[in-house]
């Protein structure tokens, strides 16, 4: 799928050479048989495109370049084009597109490379670009600035431009059966729903995947007071009530208070919504509204999460992308994320990962140790296969697979079989599971596919061989735009 340009081997063997930078050439418009020719290959030589992996009208090719102009051009099944969405020129050799690399050393990124330019996703953006730009390293400058303004937008702008005109959101009765809310929660496709009580006439908390998880995992205690018969008629509100039982034990010291209910009006800047959700380190906030002075009977109106903040940050700065100059650099220059750390570097926190054989007991403990909402599965090589989250554990629910299993018992590879619709036959890489990108990407592009729903991390990987090299999250963009 990746091409070399000319001058690799030089590269190879440590011989001195000219500057080649690894550029990226898409064309995004079908057909069959794609090549791309150009004045660096004489006009002579027809290079290879591939279609990429998961969207196969999208053809690309990763070819070193020197420094300067270049002219090109697509044959695609026997017809010569050109992508009218770029630079172009009509000349001796018709219409052709055209591209500048700058020469200056500092100029080219270290994070490109012919193994590391260009994108291997199981989903692939629909804005996609016909090559790769070579920029500067950013400024503490550039940084400071488009600190500034994203902060002084996410102050000046409220929760209330995240309600949608038209939806629905889904509340739990803290009467009501564990079981059956996680049903629900299934059912619904939604991780979490907010908790109420009639009694106190007011929201008292949430239901997540994270009790489930719990819940599983003190089911599988064989000193547990919890035992399957009492799961059909045990509530939401004694769970919760066990559930600090649980942590006394594990705390020690017997005092252990409930968590007060995060929320936030529908007045409150998106600023305080994104601290809330940090601070918390929760993944929503209900964003809830009462008419009355003493806040009783309050309407429930949203359910806001960073990935709604952010959609509305790349709404407010898309026609305006040159006033955050930290856009265009790639991630890899910028400490966000957590990374596998290279031969020789302190190692910091840990990626967590997982062999498909891995039992769903090593998963879960593993997901609430690490205090991570996901787990990459991989292979003997560390290639990703597939990713674990929390929210794939209320799969479990349906018809209660979960009093059939034994959690030491079932592999990851067989939760997520458990997990796949009957009509869709199971494989790893599903496109709408794993969500990839490269360290070479620019941050403008993880922010807009972070922003889509339901996307909450992607994991970054090494082109072509899908090495796992990382993993970024929602928080961790926030947390780094915000300082």
């Amino acid at each position: 799928m990746f091409g070399s340009g000319p001058g690799t081997a030089h590269e190879s063997r440590g011989l001195s050479g000219p500057v080649l930078i690894p550029t990226r050439f898409v064309w995004p418009y079908g057909g069959r048989r794609v090549f791309l020719s150009g004045s660096f290959t004489r006009w002579l030589e027809h290079i290879p495109m591939s279609p990429m992996e998961g969207c196969p009208t999208v053809f690309q090719v990763v070819w070193n370049l020197t420094p300067g102009y270049h002219q090109y051009k697509f044959y695609v099944d026997g017809e010569w084009r050109y992508n009218e969405q770029q630079p172009f020129v009509t000349g001796n050799c018709g219409t052709v597109n055209t591209i500048f690399l700058a020469g200056e050393p500092d100029m080219v990124p270290t994070s490109f490379s012919p193994e590391t330019s260009g994108r291997s996703n199981m989903d692939v953006d629909n804005d996609v670009f016909t090559h790769v730009e070579a920029v500067p390293r950013f400024s503490q400058a550039d940084l400071d600035i488009s600190r500034h303004r994203i902060s002084m937008f996410l102050s000046r702008h409220t929760a209330y431009e995240l309600l949608p005109e038209s939806g629905k959101v889904i509340a739990l009765d803290v009467n009501l059966p564990v079981k059956q809310a996680f049903h629900i929660l299934h059912e619904q496709g939604v991780p979490v729903a907010p908790l109420w009580d009639f009694g106190k006439g007011q929201f008292v908390g949430v239901l997540s995947a994270l009790d489930f998880i719990l819940i599983l995992k003190e089911l599988g205690n064989h000193g547990s007071n919890l035992t399957e018969e009492e799961l059909e008629t045990h509530t939401i509100a004694a769970w919760k009530e066990a559930k600090l039982r649980l942590n006394r034990q594990l705390n020690g010291n017997g005092r252990c208070y409930p968590r007060r209910l995060v929320s936030a009006g529908p007045y409150d800047s998106l600023k305080e919504v994104a601290l809330g959700i940090l601070q918390n380190k929760v993944a929503t906030i209900p964003i809830v509204h009462s008419s009355s002075q003493d806040g009783s009977f309050p309407q429930l109106l949203h359910l806001a999460s960073l990935s709604g903040i952010l959609k509305c940050i790349c709404r407010h700065f898309r026609h305006s992308s040159s006033s955050l100059p930290i856009l265009q650099h790639p991630i890899s220059e910028f400490p966000i994320g957590t990374w596998v750390p290279n031969i020789g570097e302190p190692n910091g926190r840990p990626l967590a990962m997982l062999r498909p054989n891995s039992s769903l007991a090593d998963a879960l403990s593993l997901l609430v140790q690490a205090e991570v909402s996901s787990i990459p599965i991989v292979d003997e090589n560390d290639s990703l296969l597939d990713i674990y989250s929390r929210s794939d554990i209320t799969a479990l629910a349906r018809d209660k697979a979960y009093t059939q299993i034994h959690l030491d018992e079932l592999s990851i590879h067989q939760t997520l079989q458990l997990g796949q619709d009957a009509n869709s036959p199971y494989g790893f890489l599903s496109g709408q599971r794993c969500q990839m990108c490269l360290r070479s990407d620019p941050l403008h592009k993880v922010i807009e596919r972070l922003a889509n729903p339901g996307v909450r991390r992607l994991v970054i990987v090494e082109a072509g061989s899908k090495r796992v090299e990382g993993i970024i999250s929602l928080s961790d963009v926030f947390r780094f735009l915000l300082g």
